[in-house]
């Protein structure tokens, strides 16, 4: 198959790439930069230059491939919501180019945008109208687009998608501990996140695209919940920082923006994916990787622009 990709210069986007290469198909992916460009096609990837406000753009490349994995997304907090509006116009924009084919779109979302307090499964749908989720708007044009004709399947990716590289939530976490001189969790950091290596998730949206069924909903999860707690000591211990537990008032004054990332207690199922598609994760689990996959070198900027180029992020 020829595979449009979007994201694929992304942490989770270069090891989807790798793993389509290596099955055998042909790639073409999207580049928002010349150097971005330039890796795709050292990397054997055909480039597309745009980004994923140029929605004519992205319809024309889908309309040229066999299948589109949609795993770009633009990771800026300062302005989340609005981010979240431009998915979704990604999304419709794909779909509407794509409806009418039997030619597959992959939809990222995130578990984070499931309830919270319960083991959730793929056949949850995140919560819709006041009080939703910014994030939501992915699954709701995906939604929109399967009752238009287009074969869309969603992929909803866990809090921590890890491994050598990462620049998601963990990275952040280990930046807030430096900052700070301390790692910490709420409460008692028995909230749950759910986790899978990347090499495992680039896996799964392959075979999501070669037999993946129309309105679909698969987890990427290969660690259905660990408590934050464990999380917070890991990084603590790998920084040698002391531990501690902040009250639920304390906690914006330690995590800042990210206290509800940090309070997140979203853990999930993945029956249902393994089941239907043969998905068996073979990665290393989270906390071995924090202990060994490098997550204590060169500090990452919480507060900068996450849509850089190595970084993938899907909180919900």
């Amino acid at each position: 198959m020829h595979v449009f990709v979007t994201g694929a210069t992304g942490f989770v986007g270069t090891a989807v790439v790798r793993d389509l290469l290596g099955a055998g198909h042909r790639v073409s992916g999207l580049a928002r930069s010349d150097e971005a460009a330039a890796a795709l096609a050292r990397a054997g990837v055909t480039p597309i230059r745009g980004d994923l406000r140029d929605t004519a753009g992205l319809a024309a490349a889908a309309a040229a491939a066999d299948g589109v994995i949609h795993a770009g997304f633009i990771h800026d907090f300062t302005d989340y919501v609005a981010h979240c509006e431009t998915d979704r116009a990604a999304v419709r924009a794909l779909g509407a180019a794509l409806a009418g084919t039997d030619r597959p779109l992959i939809v990222t979302s995130g578990i984070g945008v499931l309830p919270q307090g319960r083991l959730c499964t793929e056949d949850d749908a995140p919560r819709a109208g006041a009080g939703a989720l910014p994030r939501v708007a992915s699954e709701e044009a995906a939604a929109e687009v399967l009752a238009a004709g287009a074969r869309v399947m969603v992929l909803r990716l866990p809090p921590s998608v890890h491994g050598a590289g990462d620049h998601g939530f963990v990275p952040m976490l280990i930046d807030i501990a430096r900052r700070s001189g301390a790692s910490a969790w709420i409460g008692e950091g028995a909230n749950l996140w759910p986790a899978v290596h990347r090499s495992d998730a680039a896996r799964l949206y392959r075979l999501a695209l070669e037999a993946g069924q129309a309105g679909a909903r698969y987890h990427a999860v290969a660690e259905q919940g660990i408590a934050f707690r464990d999380v917070a000591t890991a990084i603590g211990e790998g920084l040698g920082l002391p531990l501690r537990a902040v009250t639920p008032e304390e906690a914006p004054a330690h995590f800042t923006w990210f206290t509800h990332f940090a309070a997140m207690d979203v853990p999930a199922s993945a029956t249902i994916t393994r089941d239907s598609l043969g998905w068996v994760p073979t990665g290393p689990g989270l906390l071995h990787d924090i202990r060994t996959a490098g997550y204590f070198g060169e500090a990452v900027d919480a507060d900068a622009d996450a849509g850089t180029p190595g970084t993938t992020i899907h909180p919900g």
